[in-house]
């Protein structure tokens, strides 16, 4: 199993968290242009290395009409010289114009409206009447769409993080100075573990990103058993006694084969529940920490149809995954069984094609065996393009490209 895992031992904010990932990447100025590609208004992406006590890192900057305006800066005060706002309606407006594949766009709407919904219990104002500070709201929307896409390029099968190290005392805002954590970033972490131990005067986890914290990450923890392949560091602005940066480990997890271990299963029976429901509760029960729901239809108590849930999570999701299942389907008990699993391990591998065009493929290999499935989107997209059915464009790609 691919796992990425995040260390934010000096906090997250949302330029560190893209700069790690960008790190990761092995075409750093393609990863760039990529992000380029975004169709931001008035956004330009660029990349530095910073040394951070010795250790070099990679920034992620953003310049807005020609103006840098980041995130990172602004750690440890918020103030900015402008008076223009935008609303969250009109935020949404500018994510639905960007070109991101539709999972992406999905992942930042999702991040931005956690931001407002925070900002809305801190203010005590409906999200509605929430509104943004223009180059604040396009910097964060450029730091979620960077990381957003580069996590989609490194498609790590679980994210897990440390503890969040939130920082100490106060920090200035156009409201007045209010104390570390800001109160929507308090609210974004609520349920994650953190912690201050006093050693660095500062804010150390932003909203933002606290908010990629909330929408990525299953399980906080120390760092899982597996076999790293791949750091990345991504660097903060500010300069403190501790390297200012997060670190992103990227690997396979440790074992006979890479994706074996423990799993549970829960199971759970439901009849009258429609099919718009059971979607509906599918997906909430996968953002709890599930890794795979189903549903197969039975035959219960005096002849009626229904359906049998099957469940698979790891054992440090399931009283998520469990309080999920009971706050979304009409059942009235789980059952649990442990089970010991065999999987192939899985990766993303990207093909440049003859005419320049990259796809990704899935690789799966282990036990013996190697298999190769074109990403479904990239599928799509390319058939669209061709004016071809799926199953011609796989013709003309393995024809271009060959088995692995």
């Amino acid at each position: 199993m691919r796992i990425l895992y995040l260390d934010c031992s000096m906090g997250a904010a949302g330029d560190m968290l893209a700069g790690a990932l960008l790190d990761l990447a092995p075409d750093k100025d393609l990863a760039v242009a990529e992000l380029n590609a975004l169709g931001i208004p008035g956004v330009v992406y660029g990349r530095e290395t910073l040394r951070k006590c010795g250790i070099a890192a990679t920034r992620l900057s953003v310049s807005v009409g020609g103006r840098e305006e980041h995130e990172a800066l602004h750690r440890g005060g918020h103030g900015h010289g402008h008076c223009e706002h935008r609303s969250l309606a009109a935020v949404m407006q500018i994510i639905g114009g960007l070109k991101l594949e539709p999972q992406v766009r999905e992942d930042v709407k999702g991040v931005y409206e956690a931001i407002a919904a925070a900002e809305s219990r801190a203010h005590g104002r409906s999200v509605g009447e929430i509104h943004f500070h223009e180059v604040g709201a396009m910097d964060a929307i450029a730091d979620i769409a960077a990381f957003c896409h580069l996590l989609r390029r490194i498609a790590p099968d679980e994210v897990v993080s440390s503890p969040v190290h939130v920082g100490s005392g106060t920090v200035d805002s156009a409201h007045g100075v209010l104390p570390v954590p800001a109160p929507a970033t308090a609210f974004l972490l609520e349920g994650a573990p953190t912690y201050s131990d006093g050693s660095v005067a500062g804010e150390l986890c932003t909203p933002t990103g606290a908010a990629l914290l909330k929408r990525f990450i299953r399980s906080f923890g120390p760092q899982p058993l597996m076999a790293v392949g791949a750091i990345g560091h991504g660097a903060g602005v500010k300069d403190f006694p501790r390297a200012n940066i997060v670190r992103a480990m990227l690997g396979e997890s440790a074992g006979a084969e890479s994706g074996d271990g423990e799993i549970f299963e829960l199971e759970f029976n439901v009849d009258d529940m429609t099919g718009e429901e059971l979607a509906f509760a599918a997906e909430r029960i996968s953002a709890a920490g599930a890794r795979d729901v189903s549903f197969a239809p039975v035959t219960m108590k005096k002849g009626r149809p229904g359906h049998r849930a099957g469940v698979m999570c790891p054992a440090e999701a399931r009283g998520k995954v469990v309080t999920a299942i009971f706050a979304n389907t009409s059942t009235l008990g789980v059952r649990e069984t442990r089970c010991r699993r065999y999987t192939l391990s899985r990766e993303i591998e990207t093909v440049r094609l003859p005419d320049g065009q990259t796809l990704r493929r899935k690789i799966a290999s282990g036990y013996g065996v190697r298999r190769a499935k074109w990403e479904a989107d990239d599928l799509s997209e390319f058939a669209k393009a061709k004016g071809i059915s799926l199953a011609e464009a796989r013709i003309r790609l393995e024809a271009a490209k060959g088995e692995p």
